[in-house]
C-alpha cells in the first residue's frame, strides 16, 4: 500500500481535487481509498461530546486536539492496510491548523510516524481564489480565514510544516497548484506522483 497525504488550507479545493482523483482511479480499475482526517477526528470528538461540528475542533485545547489526532492516525492506518500491497491510500487533511493559540501542526511527529506516507502533497491556489471559495461555502464557518494576509501566511506555514513532517519519515513533498476552474490538472498530477 502506498499512502499520499493531500494537505492545503480550508477553501483550497482538496475535496474537489480528491473527488477527481477518485474518478481517475476508478476509471483505471485501481484499488484505493480516500480518507478525510478531519472526519476520523470529528467522529471521535462528537462521540465523546467535545464538539458539535468540524469547525469547533480548531477551538479545542491543544492537548485534546493532539489526542484526537493520534486516535485518527491509528484508525486511518488500519483502514489503509486493508487495501493490500497494490492499494493507494489518500488522506485529505491540513499541514497546519490555525488555532487561538497559534498554528498547530496537522502532521506532528506523533501522527506522521504512525501514518508514514510516501508523499505529502501541498495543494495551493491563488489566495484571492481561496477567499472567494470560502465565501461561497455556506456549509462551513471559516471567519478565521477571511483575510488575504491570513490565507497567505497559513499557506506559507503549511509548506514549512509539510517539509518538517516529511523529514521525520523520509517522505517527499510536492506542491500542486489547483488552478481555478480546472481541478483535474491537480488531480492528474497527484495520481501520476503516486504511481
Amino acid at each position: 500500500m502506498k499512502m499520499g497525504i493531500v494537505t492545503g488550507i480550508p477553501g483550497v479545493g482538496k475535496t474537489t481535487v480528491l473527488n477527481n482523483v477518485a474518478e481517475i482511479l476508478k476509471a483505471e480499475g485501481r484499488v484505493f481509498k480516500i480518507m478525510n482526517y478531519g472526519d476520523y477526528m470529528l467522529n471521535t470528538a462528537i462521540r465523546d461530546g467535545y464538539v458539535n461540528n468540524r469547525d469547533e475542533m480548531r477551538k479545542l485545547p491543544l492537548s485534546k486536539q493532539k489526542e484526537l489526532q493520534t486516535i485518527a492516525a491509528k484508525r486511518i492506518v488500519d483502514d489503509a492496510l486493508s487495501l493490500g500491497d497494490n492499494g493507494l491510500a489518500f488522506i485529505d487533511t491540513h499541514a497546519v491548523i490555525r488555532t487561538p493559540s497559534g498554528y498547530l501542526p496537522g502532521l506532528p511527529k506523533h501522527v506522521i510516524e504512525v501514518l508514514s506516507p510516501q508523499v505529502i502533497f501541498v495543494l495551493e491556489s491563488n489566495p484571492q481564489d481561496i477567499l472567494n471559495r470560502q465565501l461561497k461555502d455556506k456549509d462551513r464557518i471559516r471567519s478565521d480565514y477571511s483575510d488575504i494576509n491570513v490565507i497567505t501566511e497559513t499557506m506559507n506555514f503549511a509548506r514549512y510544516a509539510a517539509m518538517a513532517s516529511a523529514v521525520l519519515v523520509g517522505a517527499s513533498v510536492k506542491v500542486i497548484i489547483n488552478k481555478e476552474g480546472d481541478p483535474k490538472i491537480a488531480s492528474k498530477e497527484i495520481v501520476n506522483s503516486m504511481m
